[in-house]
């Protein structure tokens, strides 16, 4: 994993906006409706290769596919693997019940999304039945990168074994710790296929602090958090063999434009989060509700061995920030961590976390991404005691 050793390196969280044609396609499949296999393919190669191109001319230094190749951000495990079926009936967070108002603003807002509350569930054993959609992914996104000279370094986001069980819910194993841990079994096998192909594996798992709110709702925090310590377990099961400087690990509290009232505080899960064997955590700052929440590092300092990747890019507003806003959130984030060469700027979250379901215009998109390498500029010139950064 590259580090930010002469300037403050750039990368995002993963998702970035589908077109329209590809977005209907991706449903069309995960519905398992006809589609045609050829107008699908073609459409994949050119938004990968459109993302690519536009990440780079944003000055990103990591990026990735987009994940223009999935529907969401982990909604796809079930096409992937055998034993799922049914619907699950996935709680909803607190403030989905404490405000009426914000479900009907995300209904009118989002009428037709990909699986989220309705994805199915273990109803069998689970078992990954075939890497050729994972092997696809990696052999299209190097083939772009590779035409368009693009990134220093790449990664691909896969699921963590928590947010799966959380979302499709388990109806065939004993308990959850079983569920998680034949979900660590088999999700290990794409896991390893990331690593193997050459990419930072970030693994997503918004259930370590989103799902205090839902999943875990009825316990108190020092439950939770022996709750993050298993699925943090099952994380590192999952990852087993793969050196801990080739995976991210990305924590947030869901994706939306809400209250967010509810929300774990960072400190109480820090601990947690350090116990899990990667390089590297994502952890979102740009959220109005978690952005003073860098003190956290004073209570519970970040390990010598571990790379902090804030977000200082806010993902569901279509406000634009400033550049100068940008370096002083990395400049925050430099001063909690004490060594600026451990801190890599990023955004809080995806942009398209989701099929159909994107907060932020795409020309916004972009424009976010442009001031995030403006504002790594900036600050790198401060950090490094130049008038300028490389």
């Amino acid at each position: 994993m590259i580090t930010s050793r002469d300037r403050i390196l750039t990368t995002h969280v993963g998702s970035l906006p589908r077109n329209e044609k590809l977005s209907d396609l991706l449903i069309k499949r995960e519905a398992s409706e006809a589609y045609d296999q050829q107008e699908f393919d073609a459409e994949m190669d050119k938004a990968v290769r459109d993302v690519v191109t536009r990440q780079k001319a944003a000055g990103i230094d990591i990026g990735n596919d987009g994940e223009q190749q999935r529907v969401g951000f982990q909604t796809y495990v079930p096409q992937r693997m055998t034993g799922f079926a049914g619907i699950s009936k996935r709680r909803r967070g607190k403030e989905f019940e404490e405000f009426p108002e914000l479900v009907a603003t995300l209904m009118r807002r989002f009428p037709a999304v990909s699986k989220q509350q309705n994805a199915p569930e273990a109803q069998q054993a689970v078992h990954y039945k075939d890497l050729g959609p994972i092997e696809a992914e990696l052999k299209r996104y190097k083939e772009a990168v590779k035409s368009v000279n693009a990134f220093s370094e790449s990664f691909m986001t896969a699921a963590s074994p928590g947010i799966i069980s959380t979302t499709m819910y388990n109806a065939h194993y004993d308990s959850h710790d079983a569920y998680l841990d034949a979900l660590a079994t088999e999700m290990s096998k794409e896991y390893q296929a990331i690593h193997k192909a050459g990419l930072i594996l970030q693994i997503d798992a918004p259930d370590l602090a989103m799902d205090r709110t839902m999943f875990y709702r009825d316990k108190s925090d020092s439950e939770f958090v022996k709750d993050c310590e298993r699925h943090v377990a099952a994380i590192n099961k999952g990852i087993a063999g793969i050196p801990r400087d080739r995976v991210r690990l990305h924590v947030c509290y869901g994706n939306w434009e809400g209250p967010h009232i509810h929300d774990v505080p960072l400190a109480t899960i820090l601990p947690a989060l350090y116990q899990a064997n990667v390089g590297a955590l994502s952890i979102e700052f740009s959220n109005p509700r978690h952005a003073h929440e860098y003190a956290a590092f004073k209570k519970v300092p970040l390990p010598k061995d571990m790379i902090l990747i804030p977000g200082v890019i806010e993902t569901t507003s279509n406000f634009v920030e400033h550049p100068e806003v940008v370096a002083r959130r990395i400049n925050d984030a430099v001063e909690a961590v004490g060594d600026r060469e451990r801190v890599i700027a990023s955004t809080d979250c995806g942009f398209g976390t989701f099929t159909n379901r994107e907060w932020v215009i795409e020309p916004a998109v972009w424009l976010k991404l442009k001031a995030l390498t403006e504002g790594a500029q900036l600050a790198s010139a401060r950090l490094w005691g130049r008038q300028s950064a490389a």
